[in-house]
């Protein structure tokens, strides 16, 4: 008896349980084995597995209600980014494998001095998901932190916390010295350094000449680290990795953030849209 016979003799509720242990991807690949293996592979048993287990307390915390007719409609949707938590937040499920990533917005960040308007101003742009994101006119004392339970991620899972952001033109100040970041989980924890801006050759050579010693000496003041660099998203920002993290079964608080309060130079022209949190490839 051929392989796709038996397959058709598994009973549906058996093939049903079996891909529900499974993956996203593997259970859709399934649907090419048989018919049985087909009706299985879109069954509401399967795909309520792969959704979060309190994905109706998600799917209330919606600002955009979704319609749907099946746990599979309902993952396919939360594949795309959904604002919850009155916009704050974004939520969004890994196609493949069906791991939650969540964006915190900037107004769900605490960023020091942001209610201060000749600091700080908070606008809307049409490129953000956000209805508002954080513009940073000037300040010497660039802190901002962030903060999310492991128990809204997915479980057993390696994460990284990026913040997302963009510079103008016109930005200042921003790397005459590194920003520090961290990424602390419990009582382990991730120390390095970040630059803002992908570097503005002729500006940095400016600030060498005229301030060179002043920067060398600030430069000192900064732990040891890898210097990171802003890298480009598909949505058009640009991310800057503050570390890695491990999501276990235990409920854990991960702070995340960035400082840059050691040079004292005014500094200006960053837009901060919020810090997501994703699992790492």
């Amino acid at each position: 008896m051929g392989g796709g016979m038996d397959a058709e003799m598994l009973p549906i509720d058996c093939v049903s349980t079996i891909l529900s242990n499974t993956s996203p991807s593997d259970a859709c690949r399934s649907s090419m084995v048989s018919s049985t293996f087909r009706s299985a592979a879109g069954s509401d048993v399967v795909w309520k597995r792969f959704l979060p287990a309190d994905y109706r307390d998600l799917v209330s915390r919606l600002v955009t209600p979704l319609t749907f007719s099946a746990m599979k409609e309902l993952f396919l949707l939360l594949c795309n980014p959904v604002l919850i938590d009155g916009g704050k937040k974004s939520f969004k499920l890994d196609k493949s494998s069906g791991k939650i990533s969540y964006m915190l917005s900037a107004r769900e960040l605490s960023i020091t001095w942001s209610d201060e308007p000749l600091c700080w101003s908070w606008r809307s742009v049409s490129e953000s998901r956000f209805s508002e994101v954080a513009e940073l006119r000037t300040t010497s004392w660039l802190e901002i932190h962030g903060q999310i339970r492991t128990q809204s991620l997915s479980p057993n899972t390696t994460y990284g916390a990026y913040l997302v952001l963009k510079t103008y033109d016109r930005a200042y100040g921003l790397d005459s010295i590194p920003s520090e970041i961290s990424v602390s989980v419990g009582n382990r924890l991730f120390n390095g350094t970040a630059y803002l801006t992908r570097g503005d050759h002729k500006k940095q050579q400016m600030e060498c000449l005229f301030y060179k010693n002043r920067i060398e000496m600030l430069r000192k003041r900064v732990g040891e680290g890898d210097g990171r660099v802003p890298c480009k998203r598909e949505d058009g920002w640009m991310e800057i990795e503050l570390g890695e993290f491990f999501s276990g079964d235990a409920s854990e608080e991960v702070k995340m953030s960035l400082m840059e309060v050691k040079g004292h130079q005014l500094k200006g022209g960053l837009v901060i849209e919020g810090i997501e949190v994703r699992p790492k490839e």
